[in-house]
């Protein structure tokens, strides 16, 4: 079981002081949340790539890039990567580079965004967003796992006899995750090629994304990788945490009211009850968080979304503290005692499998060393 953080970037004014942070301190500040996630045991960071105001992470390779040279353990991932309006040759190449980079600590997680004008920026139809999706991530596929690709489709100029440079590391591609809110079709190509299924499940209903979860696996287990239960589920997490849940609720209320995705909805007490935020102390965000697998079954990755709507920095690093020291530490325990054995682990690349390994296989030599 994974744990991590994602990131959308956003610049939003802090409502209790009116200050807004610079893009450069927002970015700044995007690193010192990563590197503080693998200080306190979590496992992935995962940046948004947005194209406009008032976000700031238009380029993920170069801040995971950067967060990689400054890590040893964390996974370094995408919340999106543009993959309709991004050139699947360049996704590639530029992942298959940073994975290299990274020794294999690197994923992606495939979406459509949520700007419908960023497909007229790189100029292409979002009318089309659907079949873009489509046969854009078909290419990128092939590109990743054949050393020559001749390939003609409709919505870019044909391959003929291209090799993506450089090769993934060990010939082993960066494992997909395909995001999606709304859309069955990202669902079922996720289960066509036997990737993952992220349900992003912060703002909608829980029921919605059962069913969206529910077709990915009945899908899953159609195209012959594993049964239903075995398919690969993440799901994304708002958790505001204090020892004190009146505490919790006090001090997040003014960030819920005049954030720009809660502001005008409804009230921060009918948003906790039918959506996964929770807000509280520790232990209710650990009850709140085990009901998951009840709706959704055993899930391979969960990630929280804990900088956004203003927060300063300082109080999103004392929520990771709180999560690294008294929240997933229970979540992981539990969860794992819970998952049966024929349901995998989440996916990571074998360089990666083989370096978790190697600290347990050095003990076990130590052990045999002293017992001789």
């Amino acid at each position: 079981m994974q744990f991590g953080i994602f990131s959308v970037g956003d610049v939003t004014p802090d409502p209790t002081t009116g200050r807004t942070p610079t893009e450069a301190e927002r970015i700044k500040a995007m690193v010192t949340i990563a590197l503080k996630a693998e200080e306190v045991g979590l496992d992935v960071f995962a940046t948004g790539e947005h194209h406009n105001p008032p976000f700031v992470p238009s380029s993920p390779t170069t801040m995971l890039g950067y967060i990689a040279a400054r890590t040893e353990r964390l996974i370094l991932s995408t919340a999106t990567t543009l993959i309709t309006t991004n050139d699947p040759v360049k996704i590639a190449e530029d992942y298959a580079m940073l994975q290299h980079l990274a020794d294999g600590r690197v994923d992606l997680m495939m979406g459509r965004g949520n700007t419908a004008p960023v497909y007229p920026w790189f100029g292409k139809d979002i009318r089309q967003g659907i079949p873009l999706a489509i046969e854009n991530y078909g290419l990128l596929h092939r590109l990743w796992r054949e050393d020559v690709v001749d390939w003609e489709g409709k919505f870019r100029t044909p391959l003929h006899g291209f090799t993506s440079t450089p090769r993934p590391l060990d010939g082993v591609p960066p494992f997909v995750w395909h995001g999606s809110i709304r859309s069955p079709e990202i669902a079922e190509v996720a289960a066509f090629y036997g990737d993952g299924f992220f349900a992003n499940h912060i703002f909608w209903p829980t029921y919605h994304f059962q069913r969206l979860i529910e077709l990915y696996r009945q899908r899953y287990e159609h195209h012959g990788h594993g049964a239903a239960d075995q398919a690969i589920v993440g799901l994304g997490h708002q958790v505001f945490m204090r020892p004190n849940s009146q505490d919790a609720i006090r001090e997040f209320r003014p960030y819920f009211d005049h954030a720009p995705v809660y502001g005008g909805g409804p009230s921060l007490e009918e948003f906790m009850e039918t959506t996964p935020l929770a807000v509280g102390s520790p232990q209710q965000i650990i009850d709140k968080t085990m009901t998951f697998r009840e709706h959704f079954g055993d899930y391979q990755r969960l990630l929280f979304l804990a900088d956004h709507a203003g927060l300063p920095l300082k109080t999103v690093l004392e929520q990771l503290d709180i999560l690294g020291e008294e929240v997933v530490p229970v979540l992981r325990k539990e969860m794992d005692a819970l998952r049966p054995a024929h349901v995998p682990e989440a996916p990571v690349h074998p360089a990666v499998a083989r370096r978790n390994q190697a600290p347990e296989a050095s003990s076990d030599a130590e052990s045999d060393t002293r017992s001789a």
